[in-house]
């Protein structure tokens, strides 16, 4: 059965109120007698097709992304002035073994006025990289153990190891401009396979948002100023150690870089654990504010 008629029969199933009989009662009984009884059925009959299409559009919400084919053509037809979006949990689940314990939180777009089909494309794209991470980082964690074992390791240290396998998404930002969020993929017992992917969408267009269209034409100069500048504060100040461009630090960014939009409008560039800085830094983060 599709999703629109698995919703279809949903809201087929919902009761009448009974407060809707006797308007429809009162309705009738100003109406000439011998034309009551064909008034009243078809009152009737267009009272529950308004009553399922507002309910059709509760349940959707309700039920999230789940049905977001039918949210998508059961609010098409509405007005609604530019675009609105949040994120849902589209699907969790934890599995819990005796080798290894999984989280998994898979999050979904809704954006109600966008008609482009973005959200139903980020959607199959994020469900996509979660699922694969989940299940490679499964299969990792498979072969280690063999490895482990095959090595003269025991069951006792195998389990001591407490292999936790966990996929989830973090808001960054939620606002009239913007919707800005992070899905992340991380095993604890080894870094070098933890994923991070941004999602920067600009609601005033439909579309994800790149630096560019935050910063103006000349964004890499202005990001690799930016980012030289608050390095050379930051090891001043003590507030961090970075590798030296001779170290294979920090020597501009590429058109790739990795960012998000914070709550105040800017971008934020993120550099993976190791890449600029020594592991101990984490993934180093810099705001870039736009101050042309």
């Amino acid at each position: 059965m599709t999703q629109l008629a698995d919703a279809k029969m949903k809201y087929d199933r919902i009761p009448i109120p009974e407060e809707l009989s006797e308007v429809v009662q009162t309705a009738v009984d100003y109406s000439e007698e011998r034309r009551r009884k064909q008034k009243k059925r078809k009152k009737i009959l267009l009272i529950k097709k308004s009553l399922a299409a507002a309910a059709a559009v509760a349940v959707v919400f309700t039920v999230g992304l789940n049905t977001s084919t039918v949210f998508a053509e059961s609010m098409s037809s509405l007005p609604v002035i530019g675009t609105i979006a949040k994120v849902l949990t589209f699907r969790a689940y934890e599995t819990t073994t005796e080798d290894l314990s999984i989280s998994v939180e898979i999050p979904g777009v809704e954006l109600i006025g966008e008609e482009s089909g973005l959200a139903d494309a980020l959607n199959e794209e994020i469900h996509a990289r979660c699922e694969e991470y989940a299940q490679e980082a499964v299969k990792r964690a498979e072969e280690y153990r063999e490895a482990f074992m095959a090595t003269g390791g025991t069951e006792e240290e195998w389990k001591a190891h407490n292999i936790q396998i966990k996929v989830w998404y973090e808001i960054k930002a939620q606002t009239e401009q913007y919707l800005s969020f992070a899905v992340m993929g991380a095993e604890n017992w080894v870094s070098a396979y933890n994923e991070t992917r941004y999602y920067n969408l600009d609601l005033a267009s439909g579309k994800e948002a790149t630096l560019e269209d935050l910063l103006g034409s000349d964004y890499i100069r202005m990001v690799n100023e930016s980012v030289e500048r608050q390095i050379r504060e930051r090891s001043e100040n003590g507030e961090g150690v970075f590798f030296s461009p001779e170290e294979g630090g920090f020597a501009g960014i590429s058109q790739d870089v990795k960012f998000y939009i914070n709550e105040a409008g800017n971008p934020v560039v993120v550099f993976e654990q190791y890449e600029i800085a020594p592991g101990s830094e984490g993934m180093p983060e810099f705001e870039i504010i736009n101050e042309s």
